[in-house]
Parts: structure tokens; sequence; C-alpha cells
């Protein structure tokens, strides 16, 4: 029997132009594009031509190369590269000696390649998981390394027949792909997902705030939970079942059916979370077998034939057609049909990640061709070509600093094998102490995340739920999921933009700044989307300051504070202090930023919203596209969305929006919007005006909001363009972040005797020379000033001095 029509490949896509391919006895190389090339070898001389779990594409465009070739020697010469290739000579087993037969130079350098190079230099992937972690992991290999190349053995990768199942190699030979892109990453990202398929779009939900507490809910606590969702003002976009929904048999952890004795009327549960725009997971395990308890079980038993073992429990094998198939029809889809959005794949064995892979691709695509929606699976990375499958889940991590500390060096490395949708335990999964602080940074990580799922083992105290803690900390999580939800435009146009350009959300600043790589004090920083810059907090604040001492490196260029809107001068390292609810976040110079303004009736809506807010960063023009679909179907792939560019005019005497649709169909969107245009570190300009098309618009409001200039416009057509006119002289406010402002800020808080701050303040802050400002403030000793307090002024005339 053969799997279901939808699993079917389709082979005519795959196979190579006739002109990129040279081939002798036991050799065959093929020119895939300048930078990439792929060689086998093979004794029996027969190679392989179908699509493997890691290459679904091998027919690129024509290449220009030279060849030369005698009857010994073969030369290949593109841009990047020139191959020399002693002329049937073994590539395969340990008598080959590294160099001896074949040698890829990477052109104009003196930097070479050969079959089993070390390639030491390379900054490494992400692995398995981090299950059980605390700070500490091991990375495998990656595409990035500043040897400006690197290889991916597919020799060993199971193959796709055509009805879509897996097979093995009919015998072993080498089969590399080898890059060498210099210093071109990018391109060499676009080759390796044109290689092994581009990443899909992700439904717009997956973008919003998920709830995963592995305890055994009934239908009136999901309803509770999302009661108090809304409650207290915090979105909820999916909402994630664990170990206990489904009906037990004896020892096993997985099952496929429902315990209606927890959720009596699943459809009906599904029904009311649709009803309020929350999604609905399951986890699952298959691999234990198939349960006599399951409610399908006798038919599956039939539609698989397979032989039960003494307990009454069929085994499961992802690589036979006739379980695969009864599997799907009669164990998935029946959740599927109770309204069930997707599966959490909680195979956990990192010595089986060929089944995982099966298992993966198996339900992402069945639920992409069954429902007619986007494919979403959730499951840990299993090696091949992940970023094909999202979403990656990173394991069960311990509560810690530690693991905070790791998790955005995790996510960056991520994308040097090209992955985006990472999801960590934000919060922390199991053990360690629920300390406020480390769970207030890790949702504002979270939400500078590619997903934010809170996340917690079972136990009642543990508390991912923000209103069970200090009004201060519940303030605080609370204001950072609802920004969160307000950045969904902004990650969704982004993420559009890594489907097609194959540009991972969050890059390592080491892309730009490799010599970043080896200072602890910065490799933590990522670009988040192409306009934002976090630098995380990972470590505790200093508790006499109730401030968080943070260095960070600001890249060339102009930039500011997301927050406050403070300006840094770029090139530069720097010492911050932030408070609790601060967070460093920056927007470069002309950066523009379009949100989501949130509806508090419906308040977990995903879709395009009906009232946005841009944010516009004064010091640049610039342009950005914003990408809007329904967030859920396949149809953007026939051409139902919009894009809008949202354009910015910079001058010092005046300063222009102009928001215009340039592509794609009406009625995708909301056919009317209100904007609020935010110009941030912006003067109230002297004259503005507005119009919708031609027509001047009516009934703006404007006001100054701290270093804000704010437009509200009322709700306009979204097919006509919209133009913002603002007039004025030296429109941009001169907040430069400036140290004293930080050591001011730190002294106001302090408790200490108002009239005696003034006294520190005129020495902190005086014109004096850092050694007499160190002599003064040993004195305050005199005024009663605690040595914790001396010992921290101090410590603060440190920081001043390396400014």
């Amino acid at each position: 029997m053969t799997l279901k029509e939808h699993f079917k490949m389709d082979y005519k896509k795959i196979l190579p132009l006739g002109s990129s391919v040279i081939k002798g006895k036991t050799y065959r190389f093929t020119i895939l594009s300048p930078l990439l090339v792929r060689l086998e070898y093979s004794l029996t001389g027969e190679f392989e031509d179908r699509p493997t779990e890691l290459v679904m594409n091998r027919n690129f465009p024509a290449v220009k190369f030279e060849q030369k070739e005698d009857s010994k020697y073969l030369t290949i010469k593109t841009e990047y590269f020139t191959i020399t290739y002693q002329k049937e000579q073994p590539l395969l087993g340990s008598k080959v000696s590294p160099d001896q037969y074949l040698r890829i130079d990477l052109n104009d350098t003196d930097k070479y390649w050969y079959v089993n190079h070390p390639e030491v230099r390379n900054f490494g992937g992400t692995t398995y998981s981090l299950d059980g972690a605390d700070g500490k992991t091991r990375f495998g290999k990656g595409l990035y390394s500043t040897d400006g190349f690197t290889s991916i053995d597919d020799s060993n990768s199971l193959i796709y027949n055509e009805d879509g199942s897996l097979g093995k190699r009919n015998d072993k030979r080498m089969d590399i792909y080898v890059f060498m892109y210099k210093r071109d990453f990018g391109a060499a990202l676009r080759d390796y997902f044109t290689l092994t398929g581009f990443p899909p779009l992700v439904p717009r939900y997956a973008l919003g705030v998920w709830w995963n507490r592995n305890i055994p809910y009934n239908s009136k606590d999901i309803e509770k939970l999302v009661f108090q969702f809304n409650k207290y003002k915090i979105p909820l976009s999916i909402l994630m079942l664990g170990d206990d929904w489904h009906k037990k048999n004896g020892k096993m952890k997985s099952g496929l059916s429902f315990n209606l004795e927890l959720i009596k009327r699943p459809k009906r549960v599904a029904e009311f979370l649709h009803s309020k725009n929350v999604r609905l997971a399951l986890k699952i395990n298959p691999i234990e077998g198939i349960s006599n308890k399951e409610d399908y079980y006798l038919p599956f038993k039939k539609a698989s034939g397979l032989e039960e073992d003494k307990n009454g429990v069929l085994p499961f094998n992802v690589f036979n057609p006739n379980t695969l198939n009864a599997y799907f029809d009669y164990l998935i889809h029946p959740l599927m049909n109770y309204g069930v959005d997707f599966f959490w794949l909680n195979y956990d064995n990192v010595n089986d990640l060929t089944t995982l892979r099966a298992l993966t691709h198996y339900h992402f695509n069945d639920f992409k061709q069954i429902l007619n929606r986007r494919g979403i699976t959730f499951a840990r990375t299993s090696g091949l070509a992940q970023h094909r499958y999202p979403v990656i889940y990173t394991g069960e991590t311990l509560v810690s600093w530690n693991n905070l500390k790791m998790m955005p060096q995790y996510n960056s490395t991520a994308s040097n094998l090209g992955l985006s949708w990472i999801s960590n335990d934000i919060g922390g999964f199991t053990g360690g102490i629920e300390d406020p602080e480390l769970y207030a940074r890790f949702v504002q990580f979270g939400c500078f995340s590619p997903i934010l799922r809170l996340s917690a083992d079972e136990g009642k105290y543990y508390k991912r739920e923000p209103w069970r803690w200090d009004i201060t900390t519940s303030s605080i999580v609370s204001q950072y999921l609802r920004l969160r939800h307000s950045l969904i435009p902004y990650l969704y146009s982004e993420a559009y933009r890594y489907s097609r350009a194959g540009l991972p959300l969050v890059q390592p600043l080491y892309y730009r700044y490799p010599e970043i790589y080896d200072e602890p004090l910065y490799r933590n920083e990522y670009y988040f989307g192409s306009n934002l810059l976090v630098a995380p907090i990972t470590t505790k604040s200093e508790q006499v300051m109730d401030r968080t001492i943070l260095r960070l490196f600001l890249p060339e260029g102009i930039w500011y504070d997301f927050t406050n809107g403070k300006r840094y001068n770029g090139g530069k390292r720097y010492t911050a202090f932030y408070k609790r609810e601060d967070y460093p976040v920056f927007a470069k110079q002309g950066t523009i930023i379009p949100l989501a303004m949130l509806d508090e009736k419906n308040l977990n809506d995903t879709k395009p919203p009906k009232n946005m807010e841009i944010q516009v960063f004064p010091g640049a023009s610039s342009t950005y596209e914003m990408y809007e679909d329904d967030g859920l179907s396949s149809l953007y792939e026939k051409g139902f969305f919009i894009v809008t560019d949202i354009d910015y005019t910079y001058q010092k005497n005046n300063f222009n929006v102009t928001i215009r649709p340039v592509a794609g169909k009406s009625g995708i969107i909301p056919d009317y919007r209100a904007y609020r245009i935010r110009f941030r570190n912006t003067k109230e300009p002297d004259s503005i005006s507005v119009h919708c098309g031609t027509e001047k618009v009516k009934g703006i409001q404007t006001f100054v909001d701290d270093n804000d200039f704010v437009v509200d416009l009322p709700s306009l057509s979204t097919i006509k363009q919209i133009t913002v006119v603002c007039k004025g002289k030296d429109i941009e406010i001169d907040a430069l972040r400036l140290v004293n402002d930080d050591i001011d800020s730190i002294l106001n808080d302090l408790p200490i005797q108002t009239k005696i701050k003034e006294e520190i303040g005129k020495v902190l802050l005086s014109d004096s020379e850092i050694k007499q400002k160190r002599i003064a403030v040993r004195k305050l000793s005199k005024l009663g000033v605690s040595n914790k307090y001396i010992n921290l002024f101090l410590k603060l005339l440190e920081y001043m001095a390396e400014v």
C-alpha cells in the first residue's frame, strides 16, 4: 500500500540542469550556484536524483563556470570557488588523504576546503534540545563560518520515494554539498533555502502569547483561565494541553483520545476557545504504541493490519504506509474534527532523530492539505532542514538565571541553520526558585523572541500567571505581554520576509561584527527583524541601586532606545543601568515600526487590526513594507494578500509620512482603519495637514506625549494613499543619552534623606575630575551616609570614568 495522495513527491522539479552536471565513472559534480556545489562519489557509478530528508530541489538557474580537464585532472571555476580534482581518485575511506585528490579553493583568498575538513571556525548551530540544561549546551555544526565556507554531508539521510514514503539509499556513497560564500552569508542562506525548501509562512496567531502548564485542566479550568487572561487585559493566542488531556493506559504516557472525565465535550471546549480567538494544541507521542483505550482502536487495527501485544497495544511505525494512513484517518483527523488546531509532537529520543523527522514531516503536510491551512507543528529539532517544520521546541529547561543567560545565544545560533521559529520555556519549565525578577526578565526576553510561550511543569507553586505575582511584577509582565501582541503587524511582515527572502527573524550581531563573537559581554545581542536590535538582560540587578548594570555595544549609526527615545551614537560601547520595567531594545534612525492598537473587546484577535499605531524614529528617510493576509489559509500563495508601503521623509524642517497600498488585492484587510502616527523624539510642528487620496482629512487630533509628537487619524480607507505633512523648525529633540541622567535617576530612588541627596548630587554630577569626586564621596560618611551607598557611588564613578 502507498501513502495518501497528498504526501506524494513531485520528482520532476528536483532534477538539476544538465549543463550544471560534470560526470565521470565514479564521480559527479553539480554546480548549483556560483557558491554551491554538490560532490558525489560512488564506486558503482550510480547516483541519487531523488529528494532526501535534506534536499527538496536541485533545479537551480544556469551557472556560468569555466571547465578544464585532461586525462588526469579536472578544474572547475566559478565566481566564488575553484575545484581541482584528480579524476576517478577515491573520495571515500580512511586512506583518503585530506587534500590529496580533491580541493576547493575560495577564490582570492588563501582558504580552501577538502573532504573531511575539520571546519574549526564554524560558529555552530542549535542541537536537539535544552532538556535539563542549566546554562550550558553543546552546539552542532551550522552554516556560518569565518572561513567563508561550510559543508553539509547528505550521504546518510533517507530518500523520499515518489509516493512520499521514506527509504534508505541503495549503497554507500559520498554526497556532500559545499557552500563557498566568502563573506556573503546571506547568499549562502538563500542557496540553502533554494536547495532544501524555503521556510513556510507561519499562521499569524503563532506570533501571539502561548500558554503551557502541565496540569490536568478540565473544561471549567480552561474557561476560567481564559477569563483570567481577559480580566487582567492580557492577550492569549494559543492554549497547549500537556500530559493529562487524554485517556491513560497503565504506564503508557501517550494517548490520542480525550479523557472525557476531564473534558466532557471536547468540541464545545474548542468552539469556546475559538470564539475567544484562542487556538488549541495537544501534546502527543504515538511512538509508544496505540492503546486499546483509544476511541477508534478497532478501525485503526483493521486498517493498519497490526497485531497487538499482550497489553492490547499496537506498535506504531511511522515508516509503514498502512500504519501511517490509519494513524491520520482514525486517530489524528478525529481530533482535528473536534477543533484541535495543531499538535505538539513530544517524541523525545535523541538517538532516533529519523523517526522524529518523519513524524514532523507527515504531520506538517497532512495538516496543510486536510485543513487547507498553513502547516504548523511543535517539536524538538531533529537536525535536517528543520526550518520547513515550525515551531522548534527547545525542551524542558530549568528555572534559572543560567538558562536565561544562555537562551539569547541559543536562539541566535539557530540562524546559522536558517531557523527562526524557536520556542523557549518562558519563565523556565521545572525546578529552581520562582523569582519575580527572573520571571519579569524572562517575559521581556520572550517579548523579543521568535515565539513567546509561557510554560511550567506540574505543581501549584509554579507561577506563570502574571496575576499571581506582586503588583509591580504583574504590571511589568502584563505590559510586555500586551506589547508582544501589539508587535504582531511588525513580526508578521518580518515572517513573510523570512519565508520569501530567507532572512531569519533573529540574527546575531556577529554576522556584521564577527569580532563580537569573542566578547562575552556583547555576544548575546541580536537583531530582531529588520528594524530592531536587542541587548537582553540576563543577570540579576545590583541590590543597592535596584538596577541591572549592562554593558552593550551599538553598531555604527544613530540609535534610539525603543522605550524612552534616548539617542545613542553608534560604533561605541556603553554601560547602562536598567530598572525592572525597562528593557534594552534599540531602533536605528529612520526606523518605522507598525503596531496593533489592542481592542479590549476582542483582546486575543490576531487578524489585521482596525486600529494601528505607526512609530517613526527621526534622523533618516526610509520605507517599511507591511505585509498582511488572512493569517491562516494558503490563499496568499494565489495573490490574496496586501503590501502597504509606509514612507517616512525626514528633513530638519519638516517630516512626512505616506501610507499607500502597493501590491495585492483589496478585501484582505479592514476596508477602513484608524491610524495613530507617533513621531518619536520629535517636537510639535508649526503646521500639519493630512490627505486621504486627494481629499483633505478633517477631525485629526494631535498632542505631545513626553518627547513624542502624536497624530491621531480617524478611520480612513485602506485602499487610498494617506499623506501626513508636518512643517516646523529643528523638529528633532536632542535627547542624547547621558550617563549623568542615569546617575541622577539612581540617586533619586535611593532611600536617603532628601537634603543629603542634594549634597550627593552636587558631588556626583559636578564638572570636577573623577579623582576629586572620589575624595568628596569618601567624605560623605561625615553626613551619615552608610558605607554601602559610598561604595555604590564609587562604583558609579568608575562607570562615569569609562565614558
